[in-house]
């Protein structure tokens, strides 16, 4: 006589609904969500530049001839749905002013996740300079911002002059004096297409500069990168202890 076992057929079943449920959760419901938020939202989470908050204020600066905008701050905020969000610093030769917390698209934030404050738009009499950079450095070279001079020791260093000798100033922190050595190397990476985190890699999110002058930015990151690495160790640990308990018992029944 032949015996059909039902037990493991509904188990089989039970297990094969389960597997389905979860896909659609983690599959489709994340997919619908996106395809919500982008047509109700943001144009720039779906590929479209227009509406950054960075080209609202370009578009405000249209008429002015030169100005800076650095990413002073950026941070994000959520566990299962993250929002992200810039600070600027919009530097112009006589002034400057800082925007508020403005929300950008995930995207276009980790575009930009190495190159806090630096500058990420130079507009020079009139013509654009695209791509992260050291604060000021767009405006070195030029005869009618500043001039090369010698320090004490003989170094060369760029100097701002005339109606720009305040301009380093109002980088609100961000600038540091221009070697001339340093200048050549950063026109070598443009000539490359990379972008030059000095030559001591003192700019930038992992940059000395951000360590000093945004500590609660730098702590942050610190804590979620090992608090990342523990999570994870934590997961594997509790996989392997799952394993090592089924081969046992799997292997215990064998012999039965």
């Amino acid at each position: 006589m032949i015996y059909y076992n039902t037990n493991n057929k509904c188990n089989r079943h039970g297990f094969y609904r389960l597997f389905c449920s979860a896909f659609f959760f983690f599959i489709f419901i994340p997919v619908l969500f996106s395809g919500c938020t982008g047509s109700s939202g943001s144009s720039g989470s779906s590929g479209s530049s227009g509406n950054l908050p960075i080209e609202k204020i370009k578009l405000s600066l249209k008429d002015q001839p030169t100005y800076s905008i650095i990413l002073d701050d950026m941070k994000y905020q959520g566990t299962f749905f993250k929002t992200y969000y810039h600070k600027y610093l919009v530097v112009q030769p006589d002034g400057s002013w800082r925007t508020d917390w403005l929300k950008v698209p995930e995207r276009y934030y980790k575009q930009n996740q190495k190159f806090l404050g630096m500058a990420i738009l130079t507009k020079k009499d009139g013509k654009y300079q695209t791509g992260a950079a050291p604060p000021g450095y767009g405006f070195v070279g030029d005869s009618r911002y500043g001039r090369w001079t010698r320090d004490s020791s003989g170094g060369s260093f760029w100097e701002f002059y005339g109606k720009y000798a305040f301009f380093s100033n109002l980088f609100g922190g961000w600038y540091h004096p221009v070697r001339r050595s340093d200048y050549r190397t950063y026109n070598q990476y443009r000539t490359l297409n990379r972008p030059f985190f000095g030559t001591r890699h003192e700019f930038g999110s992992s940059g000395q500069i951000v360590k000093r002058k945004r500590p609660g930015f730098f702590a942050r990151r610190m804590s979620r990168g090992s608090s990342g690495a523990g999570l994870f160790a934590s997961r594997m640990k509790s996989r392997i202890g799952r394993s090592r308990t089924g081969f046992r018992g799997r292997a215990g029944g064998f012999g039965k």
